[in-house]
């Protein structure tokens, strides 16, 4: 892949990100990292409703289809490990529940939430 190609893919990333903050926003979510990197892996967004804390992937991609079936199993492991030592850093924020959930962005169309994607911890 040529390194425009890359920046062009990133800048992507970036955008879908960006969006799918303020689809969550309208749906009363805040927002308590964006991008949240570790050794194991990193978390696109962490989110928090109520007392329910969502760790959120975001892929974007053509279709939904396509964007839904580009989550590795390897990614849920390493999301899986950032989100755990996520809550042992962040012990201030009590929740009632947590979940893995999924954003799913396709050009020209809305956000596609899944909740719950992949299990919860």
């Amino acid at each position: 892949m040529s390194k425009d190609k890359k920046k062009q893919t990133y800048q992507k990333g970036l955008r879908a990100e960006l969006f799918s903050k303020i689809w969550l926003r309208l749906f009363g979510y805040s927002i308590l990292e964006q991008r949240y990197k570790t050794p194991v892996g990193e978390i696109d967004l962490i989110a928090c409703k109520a007392k329910h804390i969502a760790f959120i992937e975001i892929k974007y991609r053509q279709t939904y289809e396509e964007a839904a079936y580009s989550i590795t199993e390897h990614q849920k492991k390493r999301i899986n490990k950032a989100a755990l030592l996520w809550l042992a850093k962040e012990k201030q924020h009590t929740y009632d529940s947590l979940s893995f959930d999924v954003i799913l962005i396709s050009p020209w169309a809305r956000p596609h939430h899944i909740k719950n994607a992949f299990g919860e911890l």
